[in-house]
């Protein structure tokens, strides 16, 4: 049986920023399944290439023609596993119709397995070691990895999209950022506020709903928002608006990397970003109201 573990996690590394399988996916059944964060499971009558997670539980009711490899969670195997199962840090448990025709390897907590489990290859402990302690931080620096390059790739279509939309944002972080950071707290603090308030009737819940949808994406831009506005302020023109915005984005990534400061930035970022947009929109609705009848 295989033995060689370790390509498969920088095979997870390098696949973490494609477009990752979510939780409870449900892609083509041919393909293999990789998440960086998040739980998978394979349902009774499907069949997948192989599943592999940097964070997060498995439940394999189906069958997987490869291989299963969880750096940190547990695995519940009902189904069938043509190749190993491979649990890191986590336990792995098997159910009477459980069938495993490789290894099955565990690196933490033993394995639970039912007499009524067929297991083809070896039961076996691998001694990782201290490297084991790594793989949270593998996981996290995959996720933050990920997140670098949605980032980028929002910020770039958005600048391809609306080239003097930026412009007239990074006009407004040049003019007065007092008032823009005062607008940005505004809406950060009114819309979770207004979601609350709608879902306490149930006239309001599918408004508050929405709002929560909408939540994240407008945080996303909100942070790109920010990215562009600090790389245009250090790469000035004539220099490009991408090549301005992936300045920026590299010193927002870079920070997001150290412990509490990142997620502090990452806020501050978000509360930037929300009053550049808002006041852009507020700066962009003037010419119009001033040349409205009665003004």
């Amino acid at each position: 049986m295989r033995r060689t573990i370790a390509p498969l996690f920088v095979l997870l590394a390098l696949l973490a920023v494609a477009p990752a399988a979510a939780a409870q996916d449900r892609g083509d059944a041919d393909e293999a399944i990789v998440v960086v964060n998040g739980d998978v499971t394979v349902e009774r009558g499907r069949t997948v290439e192989g599943v592999f997670i940097a964070n997060g539980d498995a439940r394999i009711d189906g069958r997987v023609d490869g291989d299963v490899v969880l750096a940190a969670g547990d695995a519940l195997v009902s189904g069938r596993i043509d190749g190993d199962l491979v649990t890191f840090a986590g336990r792995a448990r098997l159910l009477p119709t459980a069938n495993v025709g490789g290894d099955l390897i565990y690196g933490d907590e033993r394995p639970r397995v039912s007499p009524a489990a067929t297991v083809a290859g070896s039961i076996e402990k691998e001694d990782w070691g201290d490297s084991t302690v790594l793989f949270p931080f593998i996981g996290a620096f995959v996720f933050w990895l990920a997140m670098s390059v949605s980032a980028a790739v929002l910020g770039v279509l958005l600048l391809l999209l609306a080239p003097r939309a930026a412009d007239a944002v990074f006009a407004r972080a040049r003019d007065r950022i007092g008032p823009t950071i005062a607008i940005g707290l505004a809406i950060f603090i009114v819309l979770p506020l207004a979601a609350i308030l709608a879902a306490i009737t149930l006239v309001g819940l599918p408004l508050a709903i929405g709002v929560v949808l909408a939540l994240l994406p407008l945080a996303a831009v909100a942070y790109v928002t920010s990215a562009w506005a600090l790389g245009r302020a250090i790469v000035k023109p004539p220099r490009g608006q991408i090549l301005a915005f992936l300045a920026g984005l590299a010193i927002l990534r870079a920070l997001a990397l150290v412990p509490v400061l990142g997620v502090l930035v990452w806020l501050a970022a978000v509360v930037v970003g929300l009053g550049l947009i808002g006041s852009a929109i507020g700066a962009a609705r003037k010419p119009a109201e001033a040349g409205a009848p009665g003004s």
